[in-house]
């Protein structure tokens, strides 16, 4: 009789490649603390809380060994050269004057050199990836010297580089950093229990929201509109002509110098992964970090082996209403959302499309 039964089992296995992750409810208790960057890491090495959700905390030395990294897509660097500029009126070259803007950054800043609009954090960077490697090679020829741009910035750079804060229209380039988290949270929406727009995590539709200000002939304007209400409306006949649509629009958003997108930075939000007291299998996204659906649906407590009490801190108060219908749109509002909705389809960890959580993929004849 067992070896029967034991056939029995083998025989009903199934063989096929498994999901990396699987999104599920771990923690029966969440909390979620608004914690000053400055006392986040001692609450971390304490256990006081199990991850720091979002921006903020640096430590001045290496972790200790019980904290962990997390990193995801920080900011999208952008420069603007001013019509104005002198530089500009003898004739400099838009390109040339952003080149010499972007020398002024270094490593120190976080910021990584990318002169495109996709990144190798986003999804779909492969299907950009000669495009994006040509436009690298183009911003890195040596040309005509040029001499140093005033500088105006704003953000974080504005605190690391107290030198660039030229005022009024006496500035030759304005460097600014746009976060991709933010950006991509301000176009989201949920409809029946799917958050949307199908797009919302791909290159171009980011490339779109950066630069489609920036094209400046009314023939390119239409054009792009064009190639972006079909990939809008699925008006392709197969994935090749999709792909080929989206390297045409950014390959246009991103024709111009007046405004470009020089690179990006990187964001690291820390976690406690001490043996008893941390947390483990940990789902993040690449855009969002730590603040996504996988995250609250994939952490896994060391000291249980399901269920548990997971402490989160954020550095956000509060701002906006709780409302579920109109949407959650404040940072700890929809990090609250995350753990207390369900979606069908949430945003897929490392990809740019989407996975499935509440509903299954069946064949069109199943149950007959």
């Amino acid at each position: 009789m067992l070896l029967l039964g034991a056939a029995v089992i083998v025989t009903a296995a199934w063989a096929g490649h498994e999901l990396p992750i699987y999104p599920s409810f771990y923690p029966h208790e969440i909390e979620i603390r608004t914690l000053d960057p400055a006392k986040a890491g001692d609450a971390l090495k304490k256990g006081d809380i199990h991850a720091y959700v979002g921006h903020g905390l640096n430590f001045t030395n290496a972790p200790p060994e019980q904290i962990g990294a997390i990193e995801s897509l920080g900011s999208f660097v952008l420069a603007r050269v001013n019509p104005r500029s002198p530089l500009i009126t003898v004739g400099t070259s838009a390109c040339a004057v952003v080149k010499a803007a972007a020398g002024g950054l270094g490593d120190q800043d976080g910021f990584i050199l990318h002169p495109y609009p996709v990144t190798p954090l986003q999804g779909d960077y492969l299907y950009h990836a000669d495009l994006a490697a040509a436009a690298k090679a183009r911003f890195s020829e040596t040309g005509t010297p040029v001499p140093a741009p005033k500088m105006k910035a704003s953000g974080s750079l504005a605190r690391l580089h107290p030198d660039w804060s030229a005022r009024g229209t006496d500035w030759d380039v304005e460097v600014m950093e746009v976060g991709a988290a933010q950006q991509m949270a301000t176009a989201t929406f949920s409809v029946n229990g799917r958050l949307g727009p199908p797009w919302l995590r791909t290159g171009w539709f980011a490339a779109k929201h950066l630069l489609a200000d920036a094209i400046e002939s009314d023939a390119d304007q239409e054009h792009a509109q064009t190639v972006w209400r079909r990939l809008e409306t699925a008006a392709y006949s197969d994935l090749a002509e999709r792909i080929n649509l989206e390297r045409e629009l950014v390959g246009t958003l991103a024709g111009n110098c007046r405004k470009m997108v020089i690179g990006y930075t990187v964001k690291r939000e820390y976690v406690n992964v001490e043996f008893s007291a941390g947390i483990e299998n940990i789902g993040y996204d690449a855009i969002a970090g730590l603040a996504s659906p996988i995250f609250i649906r994939t952490v896994k407590l060391k000291d249980f082996p399901w269920n548990g009490w997971l402490r989160l801190g954020i550095v956000e108060k509060p701002s906006g209403a709780w409302n579920p219908v109109a949407g959650l749109t404040d940072p700890f509002g929809r990090l609250m959302g995350f753990a207390v909705t369900d979606d069908a389809l949430i945003p897929s960890p490392y990809e740019a499309g989407w996975m499935l959580n509440r509903i299954s993929d069946l064949p069109a004849d199943a149950g007959r």
